[in-house]
């Protein structure tokens, strides 16, 4: 391995240790797939003790940048990164507060409004097929009672129609997005019944994203989040605002 470690001389030395291996990684030396010396070598080439070797490990870890393996052939890896530490991070926030019930609103339809121009000039056939499956699915689902099938199934079309960009980014942020959108449906309680204009609105989309309209596809992306998001604030606020803080 080309990575070079220095002596650690910081009072916070886990942070120091962190710092060298982002930057190793950002110049190259560090590859996806790399292994990291031995605990025992790499706490001699850092100076410091095991204990907080590991302690920067796992905060590494966590961030999604290294994977612990145990075993013969563990170790330490460098990680190819992890996209759910970011949906995750998403929904930390808004657990926190930072992230209100209107700026998830006002972001969900600026974002999605941007994917359906996206997916209107890159979608597969294969990508418009799976949007199309997961609309049957739901319709089926429905007639068949499951309650919470038909609901996931709502928020998987539209984690679907981010991928149907192919754009990692945009991918993540709908992810991270839709992380919370569960926490809505999870706290508000699952209806019965499926909005009665929500499966019209999705087929005129599929039908807009065929034919490659970009500017019919946002105006029903746009209606359709708008009346769903007044719907949910409208719920919660019936709750009270404890619901709204404490989704969970």
């Amino acid at each position: 391995m080309s990575a070079t470690f220095v002596t650690v001389q910081s009072q916070r030395a886990f942070e120091e240790i962190e710092t060298q291996v982002r930057k190793l990684i950002a110049t190259g030396q560090l590859k996806p797939g790399d292994r990291l010396p031995s605990e025992r070598a790499l706490s001699t080439q850092l100076a410091v003790s095991r204990n907080t070797l590991r302690e920067a490990l796992r905060s590494l870890e966590i961030a999604g940048l290294v994977e612990l393996r145990k075993g013969s052939a563990g170790g330490a890896f460098i990680s190819a990164g992890k996209p759910q530490v970011i949906v995750n991070a998403l929904s930390d926030l808004y657990q926190l507060g930072a992230i209100n019930a209107q700026q998830l609103t006002e972001a969900r339809v600026w974002i999605e409004s941007l994917i359906v121009r996206v997916v209107c000039e890159r979608a597969t056939e294969e990508a418009l097929a799976e949007l199309e499956c997961n609309v049957s699915q739901a319709v089926a689902a429905e007639k068949a009672g499951e309650n919470f099938k038909r609901s996931m199934l709502h928020l998987e079309f539209h984690s679907l129609l981010a991928r149907a960009t192919r754009n990692p980014l945009l991918t993540i942020a709908m992810d991270g997005i839709m992380g919370i959108m569960r926490e809505f449906v999870l706290t508000l309680g699952i209806p019965e019944k499926s909005d009665s204009l929500l499966i019209p609105s999705r087929k005129r989309l599929l039908t807009y994203l065929r034919a490659r309209d970009a500017d019919a596809a946002e105006d029903e992306v746009g209606k359709h989040l708008k009346r769903v998001h007044k719907n949910y604030l409208s719920r919660m606020n019936g709750r009270g605002s404890a619901a709204q803080s404490s989704p969970r």
